[in-house]
């Protein structure tokens, strides 16, 4: 029986376990945790750290009748195409995979090609003890905002913004530490909608296999709540950020397999945030295209990984034009370029907690259009929650899928909405983030609920007696249209959320007025019933 090697157990790579098994390959899958949510699934598991490429070569060159080795939505693509290189398996080449997983090695790819990104350059964990005693703290390398993050790292882990000097070295710090190699990177911050894009390179040709607009909140962090797919864009828009994504993914010398996009539409055109060499995490090449494009996408990269044609992804492709902008005028078309039309829209929606700890999780009944409602793990009694400050904080996501756009988005929001964890009273990390209290280098982060002006909430006056309705209680001046639009991060306006808490709540005790509606703009109602359950704050 012919079998392929999968790297990752984690609920990302879920989908390319099944998607072998389904081509008629066993499924050998490693991972450095043995107890990795998709480990059940395997065929044949090894507990092997993901970066140890002479190891997993090592255990490749055992398996039997061995065609393909293969990731998505890890950051080990490199280990990947060393392995497959070793075996004369089909892959991106060893040197591209690398070129796609060094942001500062990538940003020098682009740079020699000329293919737009941000201007940047590398620090590492030896170059911020004297950054930190010279008077180079207070030249800062480009105007605020800039961006720093880890050279090798995903998921948001230590990228964020900044947006002071005080804010530089903490983060650079944060970066270092959450970089494999010891590397961080200091770069422009880009301004204009972010986008996510799939593609499939299989000999010569370039098939865009998912385009999605990401919805990036919450500075100085970039916490992805979700993404949309298809984005919603002109054409000419569209057309160039895949020309200028090919041009990325032929600068880094992609040339057989995945390639994956985070790319924003600035004042001056596209400009690249990165290209990975794999199928992208976050839900989208698993799930969200797999639903609007009515493709097993993974399966389709698969059967490149293993040097068959994908016959479903060539019968289904519609041209694009090639047309990369004012900024690359000059460029050739690297690859025939292609798209995979989605037929449906998905939504996919994040939900987040403010800090504490789980007392009771009060999840909802699954709605029309709803295919996956995914909670993780963190999300139970006793469990530790956050408010995000990278994207595996997040408390879980929903995946909608409809016909349009509004039904999905709508759905899914609405769904998000309905979640209510509640926390456990008298705790610190809540009690820090109802204060307001900020370190020193995230001010005003975590941000409020409601953001709404600090001199009215002081002019609040009375109290609201026991068993009385917080909706009705809400002070005229928050009831006009200028509040009236205004939403938590759970999708919940300040009447929706002041009917949840009378909802959660019909019997309490009373408190006065400024105090609960100080919470309630704090931290909506989870910050609500936290006061109300807790003793006298």
């Amino acid at each position: 029986m012919d079998s392929v090697l999968i790297l990752g157990a984690g609920l990302m790579q879920g989908p390319a376990i099944s998607s072998a098994k389904e081509l008629g390959y066993k499924a050998y899958v490693i991972d450095a945790d043995e107890n990795a949510v998709c480990v059940k699934d395997a065929d044949v598991f090894r507990k092997i750290d993901l970066k140890a490429k002479e190891e997993i070569a090592e255990f490749a060159a055992t398996i039997p009748d061995l065609k393909a080795v293969f990731t998505a939505g890890t950051d080990f693509s490199a280990s990947v195409s060393y392995v497959s290189e070793k075996l004369g398996l089909s892959s991106h080449n060893f040197e591209a995979a690398v070129n796609a997983s060094n942001k500062v090695i990538m940003r020098g790819c682009f740079e020699k090609a000329g293919v737009p990104s941000p201007k940047y350059f590398k620090v590492s964990s030896d170059d911020i003890i004297p950054l930190k005693s010279s008077s180079e703290q207070n030249a800062m390398p480009f105007d605020f905002p800039f961006v720093v993050k880890p050279c090798d790292n995903m998921g948001g882990r230590g990228c964020r913004m900044v947006r002071s000097k005080e804010e530089y070295i903490p983060a650079l710090e944060s970066a270092v530490k959450n970089s494999r190699s010891g590397t961080a990177i200091v770069e422009e911050y880009m301004e204009g909608p972010e986008y996510s894009i799939d593609a499939l390179v299989y000999n010569g040709t370039f098939t865009v296999t998912g385009f999605a607009v990401r919805h990036i909140k919450y500075p100085p962090y970039f916490i992805e709540v979700g993404h949309t797919m298809p984005a919603v864009l002109s054409q000419k828009e569209h057309d160039e950020l895949i020309s200028v994504f090919a041009l990325g993914a032929n600068a880094l010398g992609l040339t057989c397999g995945a390639a994956k996009a985070d790319i924003k539409y600035t004042k001056n055109g596209p400009m690249i945030g990165e290209i990975a060499g794999r199928l992208s995490g976050g839900y989208m090449s698993g799930w969200t295209f797999p639903y609007a494009g009515e493709m097993n996408l993974t399966k389709q990269g698969l059967l490149i990984a293993c040097g068959r044609a994908p016959e479903e992804l060539i019968s289904r492709r519609s041209e694009v034009t090639f047309n990369p902008g004012t900024q690359c005028k000059d460029a050739e078309k690297p690859y025939e370029l292609f798209e995979i039309p989605c037929k449906k829209t998905s939504a996919e929606r994040a939900w987040i907690s403010i800090p504490g700890v789980v007392s009771e999780v009060n999840l909802c009944e699954k709605k029309e259009f709803v295919n996956d409602f995914l909670p993780r793990a963190t999300v139970k009694l006793g469990g530790k929650v956050d408010f995000p400050r990278n994207n595996v904080q997040k408390c879980g996501n929903v995946i909608t899928c409809a016909e349009s756009w509004e039904a999905a988005v709508q759905a899914a929001e609405t769904t998000v909405s309905d979640i209510f964890i509640r926390l456990k009273p008298d705790d610190e990390a809540t009690d820090r983030f109802l204060k307001g209290t900020s370190e020193t280098d995230e001010n005003q982060f975590p941000p409020s609920a409601f953001p709404v002006p600090q001199n009215l909430i002081e002019k609040i006056s009375g109290v609201i007696g026991e068993n009385e309705s917080f909706l009705k209680s809400l002070p005229e001046c928050f009831d006009s249209e200028e509040f009236r639009t205004l939403k938590d991060w759970n999708y919940l306006t300040i009447r929706e959320g002041l009917a949840r808490v009378d909802g959660i709540m019909p019997e309490h005790k009373a408190v006065e007025k400024k105090k609960f509606f100080k919470a309630f703009f704090r931290g909506s109602v989870q910050l609500s019933v936290y006061l109300l359950d807790s003793k006298e704050k």
